[in-house]
C-alpha cells in the first residue's frame, strides 16, 4: 500500500521548511526504496536542464532535492509545475492565467511522480495561505494532493503555538489533517522543557504528535561568499578559493571607516588570534584600508603556509591544499557607490586602483567589488538569510546530519 503524500509546510518565511524537508527525504530514503518530490507552487527560480535537455525554470529548492539525493525517476518538468514569477499574480487577476490550468499542472505533475513513487514528499512555499491570492495555497495545494501536513515553526511554546494554530486552521477549513509538527531553532538549553511542554499541548489540544525539536545551529544560518557575492550584487575579484568558505554576517561583518592604524590595530592585533572569517566592508577609495587588508592576508597566508607561489614569468601556481576552516579567510567589501541615505551626484572616482586590483589577485585575498555604498552594502550582507543550494553541499550535509536524528519517523509515519 503507497503512504499518503507528506506535505511539509510552515508557519512563515524563514523558519526552515526546507531544511526539514531534506532531512525528511534523507530519512524516507532509509525508509522506502522510492521517495518522489515536488514543489507545487514554486517562487524563487532557477534554470535547469530537463530530461530531454530543453531548458527550462524551476523552483531553486527542487534542484536541491533532485540532484542531491538522485531522484532520476522523477523528472524536472513534473517537480515544479507552477512557477511564480514577478507580474505572475497581476496576470491572474486579469485573467490572463486560468485557475484550471494550474491546478491541471499540480495533479499531473503529482499522480506522474507518485506513480512511480513509494512515498512522495511535498513542500510547500512560506506559510499556509501562500498562493491565495492565485487560488493555490499551500492548504488547498495539499487538499487537492490528498496530502497530511507537516508543520513547522520555529522554537518556544506561546508564540510558536500560537502560529501553528493559525495555519493549521487553514489547513482545516480545506480538510487537510496536521501529521505532526516540528520545531526548529530552538535554544539549546530549552530543548528538553520546549519537548516535554509542546508534546503535551499537541496532544492535548490537536491529537497529534510532536515529531522534532530542532537545536538552533548558528552554522546553518551562514552564508558562504558567494553567497554574499549575489546579495551584494557584486563580483569577486580575487580569492576564489574562499567562495565555498561560509561568513557570519552578523557579528563579523564591519563598515570600517577608521585610518589605517586603527584599522590594523583594532582588527589584527586586537582580535586577529581568534578571528578568521571577518567582512570588512570599506569605500572603494580607501586604498589605504585596502593595502592594509591585502598586507596582513599575505602576511598570514606566509605564517600557515599558504602563500601562492609564482612562475618566472609571474603565474601564480595553484595551492596544494583547500583552504581550512581554521585558515585566516578574511574577505574585504569593496563600495563603489554611494549610500540611498546619502547620494553623491558628484561622487569622486570609485573604481579601486587597478594596482591594488592586481595585488589581490597575485595574493589570493578575498574581494568582492559591489555597486552598492557602504552602508548599503552591509545592510544587504546583514539581511541576507541563507539558502540552500545545490553548490553548497557542505551546508546541506551538515544540516541534514543536524536535523535527521532529531526527526521522529516512527511517530511520523505511524500514522498511515
Amino acid at each position: 500500500m503507497r503512504a499518503k503524500p507528506i506535505f511539509v509546510a510552515a508557519t512563515r518565511q524563514h523558519v526552515g521548511k526546507t531544511t526539514v524537508s531534506l532531512a525528511l527525504m534523507s530519512g524516507l530514503q532509509k525508509r522506502f526504496r522510492r521517495v518522489g518530490f515536488i514543489k507545487p507552487v514554486g517562487q524563487q527560480h532557477i534554470a535547469v536542464e530537463d530530461e530531454s535537455g530543453k531548458t527550462i525554470r524551476v523552483d531553486k529548492d527542487c534542484q536541491v532535492m533532485k540532484e542531491y539525493f538522485s531522484l532520476d525517476h522523477v523528472n524536472y518538468s513534473d517537480i515544479s509545475p507552477v512557477i511564480i514569477p514577478r507580474g505572475y499574480t497581476s496576470k491572474y487577476i486579469d485573467g490572463l492565467v486560468q485557475n484550471e490550468t494550474q491546478v491541471k499542472a499540480i495533479t499531473a505533475s503529482f499522480a506522474t511522480i507518485d506513480a512511480k513513487s513509494d512515498v512522495t514528499l511535498v513542500e510547500g512555499t512560506g506559510h499556509s495561505g501562500v498562493g491565495s491570492v492565485v487560488e493555490v495555497s499551500n492548504a488547498r495545494a495539499a487538499a487537492m494532493l490528498g496530502a497530511e501536513v507537516v508543520l513547522v515553526a520555529n522554537g518556544g511554546l506561546g508564540r510558536a503555538f500560537d502560529e501553528l494554530e493559525m495555519n493549521r486552521q487553514m489547513f482545516a477549513q480545506e480538510g487537510v489533517a496536521v501529521r505532526g509538527v516540528v520545531l526548529n531553532k530552538v535554544l539549546p538549553d530549552k530543548v528538553e522543557m520546549v519537548r516535554e511542554k509542546m508534546t503535551k499541548l499537541l496532544q492535548q489540544r490537536w491529537g497529534v504528535p510532536l515529531i522534532g525539536v530542532v537545536p538552533d545551529l548558528a552554522y546553518l544560518g551562514k552564508p558562504t561568499l558567494n553567497d554574499i557575492e549575489l546579495a551584494l550584487g557584486g563580483h569577486l575579484i580575487a580569492g576564489e578559493p574562499c567562495r565555498r568558505l561560509h561568513y557570519d554576517p552578523h557579528s563579523d561583518a564591519f563598515l570600517i571607516t577608521t585610518g589605517l592604524r586603527r584599522f590594523l590595530r583594532r582588527a589584527f592585533e586586537q582580535r586577529g588570534k581568534d578571528w578568521r572569517r571577518p567582512l570588512f566592508v570599506t569605500h572603494a577609495t580607501r586604498d589605504d584600508l585596502f593595502l592594509g587588508f591585502l598586507a596582513h592576508h599575505q602576511r598570514t597566508l606566509v605564517q600557515q603556509g599558504n602563500a601562492v607561489l609564482y612562475t618566472a614569468r609571474g603565474q601564480p601556481i595553484p595551492q596544494k591544499r583547500e583552504v581550512q576552516p581554521s585558515d585566516w579567510a578574511g574577505a574585504m567589501v569593496l563600495a563603489m557607490g554611494a549610500s540611498k541615505a546619502f547620494p553623491d551626484d558628484d561622487a569622486d572616482e570609485s573604481e579601486p586602483l587597478e594596482y591594488l586590483v592586481k595585488m589581490a589577485k597575485q595574493v589570493g585575498a578575498p574581494v568582492i567589488l559591489t555597486p552598492l555604498g557602504t552602508v548599503d552594502a552591509l545592510d544587504a550582507i546583514k539581511n541576507y538569510t541563507a539558502k540552500h543550494n545545490i553548490k553548497d553541499t557542505s551546508r546541506v550535509r551538515a544540516a541534514i546530519a543536524h536535523y535527521e536524528p532529531q526527526i521522529d519517523f516512527d511517530a511520523l509515519l505511524s500514522v498511515e
